[in-house]
């Protein structure tokens, strides 16, 4: 496999990003905590918001595409809304509710 677990890594973040129409300047409040092989032609990716408990987990193929049916898990609830992210900027907070909303 040409692709590494950091290559993936950065692929996912970018389809995060693009997904969610991020601007670059709060790529820095993402964070990938793990990227691993699984089998011989993917990796599995987990992103988080720093300081927070959300987790997304993409699919990255050998072939660089990410699986656009990725997961999100939390142990917030959606209907909290905002409680918990007057710390972030608000477009942030915006797909973190709406992502804790959906699941």
């Amino acid at each position: 496999m040409l692709l590494t677990a950091t290559d993936a890594g950065h692929i996912a973040l970018e389809f995060l990003l693009a997904d969610w129409n991020i601007l670059e300047d709060y790529r820095d409040w993402f964070t990938i905590l793990n990227s691993r092989l699984v089998g011989e032609s993917w990796y599995i990716v987990e992103l988080g918001v720093s300081g927070f408990p959300d987790r997304w987990y993409i699919q990255v193929y050998d072939t660089g595409e990410c699986d656009p049916n990725y997961t999100f898990k939390s142990p917030m609830n959606g209907s909290d809304g905002f409680v918990d992210l007057n710390s972030v900027p608000e477009i942030i907070a915006e797909v973190l509710v709406s992502e804790r909303k959906s699941r």
